[in-house]
């Protein structure tokens, strides 16, 4: 799949959902997809995660970030750069630019955004919406300590081949929780972050 084609679904993607229009489902709308759980949480916490497609050769890489040890939620995980908009953030385009700045030290002249996909809804009460950026080569990753442990970049043809696409469980709160995951050598890739790679995945090999 060619870049300018990959522009061009997530743009049309994101031009629908703004308008309306209908779309065809992804596959997850949240964490409790895959699960039978009854009960979700009354008020949804908006947030945002920016979903970095950077511009290497010989091909795409998807740009994510894994969490330190001692964060109090998802520590360890591997995760998008993003988090909770803020007051002063005047939309969720705004929140993904300002948190990857702040955990990665990637800045906005280096990302040119294309569109706005599927919200994702986590077990923790967030509503996640994901933003679509190409990254120019160039910028030079800064972690911020107190969040990242380490930046790294995994080929987006990884999460395009559904060959790498699982689904496993384990147990979470006295109850047996099922996932996507797509490990990628020793990093496991799973939950939300796996969750959105997989719609992406949808929009951009079937989803209209």
């Amino acid at each position: 799949m060619t870049v300018d084609e990959i522009v061009r679904r997530v743009s049309e993607r994101s031009r629908r959902l703004a308008s309306g229009l209908p779309v065809a489902t992804p596959p997850l709308g949240s964490d409790f997809s895959l699960n039978g759980v009854a009960s979700m949480p009354q008020v949804w916490r908006p947030a945002s995660v920016l979903v970095p497609l950077v511009r290497r050769e010989p091909g795409l890489t998807v740009l994510l970030t894994q969490r330190t040890e001692d964060m109090p939620s998802h520590a360890g995980q591997i995760a998008f750069p993003g988090g909770r908009r803020q007051a002063e953030d005047v939309d969720a385009i705004a929140t993904a630019l300002r948190e990857t700045e702040e955990e990665v030290g990637l800045t906005r002249d280096f990302i040119e955004v294309i569109g706005t996909v599927d919200q994702y809804r986590t077990g923790t009460g967030y509503e996640i919406t994901p933003i679509v950026g190409m990254v120019t080569p160039g910028f030079t990753p800064r972690a911020d300590p107190r969040e990242v442990a380490d930046v790294f970049e995994v080929p987006l043809a990884h999460f395009l081949d559904e060959r790498n696409h699982r689904i496993d469980s384990r147990v979470w709160q006295g109850r047996e929780r099922r996932y996507y995951a797509m490990p990628y050598g020793e990093r496991y890739i799973w939950g939300a972050t796996a969750g959105m790679l997989k719609n992406l995945h949808f929009i951009l090999t079937a989803g209209a």
